[in-house]
């Protein structure tokens, strides 16, 4: 998973916690090195840390040989890509377009078609995938967001049904408002087109969740942790959303 920072390694330390032995990954290296020195000092589970960007097929299955290899094998997969930049369609370039599809939709593509092969010899394992709560509601200002986390659902939603006669649980979690850096960007993003000042927008987003506060990375680690555990075992082809009520969807 991509886990040096934010909801990924608040996932990272809820699963090492539980006494998961674990490789996590970013495109950094000296922060993933630094998350997983802490993880491991909080926890005292072997946390080993790379290198990678799972967006790109050969550094995705490097990442699952490298679990199988250090960790003698691979029962948990938590796919955790970066948000694509706040905009609406006419400020989106093709490029940009193609870079959003490769990190969120590419990028889950290839680490199951890494992870799945292992996973089949081990006879099951679980796939969480963290995308956003677009995928129920779309979210004004992120169209890249708001159409390719609607595709990573719909990807999930069918590999639950493919992969479930090989014990292989795949689910999502969807996010709303939960204090990462990813969040204060698009309140600033969303301050700028708007005019109106930081602290107005984050009211203003934080009135619309009926528990009345934004959420913690470890509110939805906790889920993370649970999905993936034994008590999760009938659980599969889900979205879950982590928001606070937020959401107005059925």
């Amino acid at each position: 998973m991509a886990a040096s920072r934010g909801l990924g390694f608040a996932c990272a330390r809820a699963l090492a916690a539980e006494g998961c032995a674990l490789v996590i990954c970013s495109r950094d290296e000296g922060r993933i090195r630094g998350a997983a020195d802490a993880i491991r000092r909080e926890t005292g589970a072997t946390v080993e840390a790379l290198a990678a960007d799972v967006s790109d097929q050969t550094q995705a299955q490097r990442l699952v040989d490298a679990a199988v290899t250090t960790l003698g094998g691979l029962d948990i997969v938590v796919h955790n890509a970066g948000g694509p930049p706040a905009g609406e369609f006419s400020a989106m370039s093709e490029a940009q377009w193609q870079k959003a599809f490769e990190q969120n939709m590419l990028s889950l593509v290839r680490i199951v078609h890494a992870a799945v092969p292992e996973m089949k010899r081990a006879g099951g394992g679980r796939i969480l995938t963290i995308a956003s709560s677009s995928i129920k509601q779309p979210i004004p200002n992120l169209v890249l967001s708001n159409a390719l986390r609607a595709g990573v659902w719909g990807l999930a939603k069918t590999l639950s049904r493919e992969l479930g006669p090989d014990n292989i649980l795949i689910n999502v979690i969807a996010p709303g408002r939960i204090q990462t850096e990813r969040i204060e960007e698009l309140d600033q993003a969303s301050a700028t087109r708007s005019g109106k000042p930081i602290e107005e927008v984050k009211r203003a987003s934080v009135a619309g969740v009926p528990l009345g506060r934004i959420g913690r990375p470890d509110e939805l680690a906790n889920l993370v942790a649970f999905l993936a555990s034994s008590a999760a075992s009938y659980i599969t082809g889900q979205a879950i959303m982590v928001d606070g009520g937020a959401s107005t969807t059925l």
